[in-house]
């Protein structure tokens, strides 16, 4: 794997997997929908120019992520291409865009009082962005595709 595969978050399956069709990765990726997940798969808007996106909204931190797929069949690659806005005020000052591989976590943390009195900060609230990207990349892989993270589409 190059600097560039890094910097992207490409990955390649492991050897001696045999490819799927297109159209078995494709229901693959849809098929991770359901109740237990924090995103939802679905096939993508014209605008998008994309086959399928994911996307989770965090409202309790104010994030927003979205991947977009392009199934790219004749080099049995799924291009890839994160997104995600962070607006944590409630005037919409600070909001940020960012595109590209970028793994990151959200926390909240309250003050509370120890069973020895002491006052001491606890996690409330934790979300990681690979929970979404994660079983993406996974379906993609164990099809026998490359999952190749892109900046465009």
């Amino acid at each position: 794997m190059g600097f560039f595969d890094k910097l992207t978050g490409t990955r390649y399956p492991d050897s001696g997997v045999a490819p799927l069709p297109a159209t078995e990765v494709r229901a693959a990726l849809l098929a991770l929908n359901g109740p237990d997940v924090p995103y939802r798969v679905r096939n993508a808007l014209p605008a998008e120019k994309a086959d399928l996106v994911a996307e989770c909204r965090i409202r309790r931190v104010g994030v927003a992520l979205k991947t977009r797929m392009r199934l790219i069949p004749e080099n049995r690659e799924v291009r890839f291409l994160d997104e995600r806005w962070e607006n944590r005020s409630s005037d919409h000052a600070d909001a940020q865009y960012g595109r590209g591989h970028a793994p990151a976590v959200y926390r909240q943390w309250e003050t509370k009082q120890g069973p020895d009195g002491r006052r001491r900060k606890v996690e409330t609230f934790r979300f990681d962005t690979r929970e979404m990207t994660d079983p993406l990349r996974i379906v993609v892989l164990g099809a026998g595709w490359t999952c190749r993270g892109v900046f465009k589409l």
